[in-house]
């Protein structure tokens, strides 16, 4: 698969972003009408798998780029990046209630920014390996201070250290499994990679459920609303926006982008749905300050730095160094 224009990959992937608070927001719901928002979580993995299920049996490029998989003989462990999707979701099922979402969303982001820096500087994403520049690291910075602005207002739970640096580890994992994601992609095929994040990332979630105890005892009383069950259609789109983002402009841009798509989608779902919150400023501010990020991380340095490695260096932009 070639690469997307920088330009073009980062709109998919704010375009993600809004599909992600969509995402939250009808999961959340769907697991609050059926008595556990661990049963968000179930429904929305198991409705992506099934619609991965019917992409293999429709989709002829999706079989080919997993069998192009089973002959590029990956590592293993490059197979996991559903791990970090299924780790978030399990985290904030338990940690929200207790830190309040707004604590929650800025450690998660702290984690996520914290995690692309290291994962591009690592080169674990098939954009290659990208430097450590001081535009890079303010706009991972700017991108915490932004949604940490958009979270004004809201109401803060116990500041319990133990699971904020939880958070953060979440938002980690979430960068990692954007990069192993892109790797996969890159051995074959975009929609073969979202195929094995959800293959990986279901059973988790299930064995989570049945470990709470949630699929136990009667069966949850299943709400009859239609759109509550789009959440798993919504976390393939976002996957396959995070896997071409990736694989254009690096792992801290894409998610930077894909926060400022969220914020953007959080404000569009209070002015347009009945009883929102309507036009909250902190919000818009939070939006525009996270796409500005997105823009100061892929500043190109002046002066190149020496290379490292025998592996090439890439400028924040995708670019090869040199």
């Amino acid at each position: 698969m070639k690469h997307l224009p920088p330009a073009v990959a980062l709109v998919l992937v704010v375009l993600g972003g809004v599909a992600a608070a969509a995402q939250g927001v009808v999961n959340a719901e769907l697991g609050e009408r059926a008595g556990n928002p661990v049963l968000g979580a179930v429904a929305n993995n198991l409705g992506g798998s099934l619609l991965i299920l019917l992409g293999l049996v429709a989709s002829p490029s999706m079989r080919a780029g997993l069998a192009a998989l089973r002959r590029a003989r990956l590592p293993w462990w490059t197979y996991l990046g559903g791990l970090g999707g299924a780790a978030i979701v399990v985290v904030g099922t338990y940690v929200v209630p207790v830190l309040g979402v707004a604590v929650f969303t800025i450690a998660q982001v702290a984690g996520g920014s914290l995690g692309g820096l290291a994962v591009d500087r690592a080169g674990l994403a098939p954009v290659g390996r990208l430097r450590l520049t001081l535009p890079r690291l303010a706009g991972a910075l700017l991108g915490v201070a932004a949604v940490a602005l958009a979270q004004l207002g809201r109401p803060l739970g116990d500041l319990a250290v133990g699971l904020v640096l939880l958070a953060v580890g979440g938002g980690v994992a979430v960068a990692v499994q954007s990069a192993l994601n892109g790797r996969v992609s890159a051995a074959g095929t975009a929609s073969a990679s979202v195929a094995v994040n959800f293959a990986t990332s279901t059973p988790v979630v299930l064995l989570v459920a049945v470990a709470a105890g949630v699929l136990a005892g009667p069966a949850p009383d299943w709400p009859h609303a239609w759109h509550l069950y789009l959440g798993g259609l919504l976390g393939v789109g976002i996957v396959a926006a995070l896997v071409v983002g990736v694989r254009a402009v690096g792992v801290l841009r894409a998610g930077l982008a894909l926060v400022a798509g969220q914020l953007a989608g959080a404000l569009l779902l209070d002015l347009l749905v009945p009883g929102g919150a309507g036009l909250r400023l902190p919000v818009l501010a939070g939006a525009v300050l996270t796409g500005l990020a997105v823009l100061v991380a892929g500043v190109r340095p002046r002066r190149p730095a020496t290379r490292v490695s025998a592996e090439p260096e890439r400028e924040p932009d995708g670019r090869l160094v040199g």
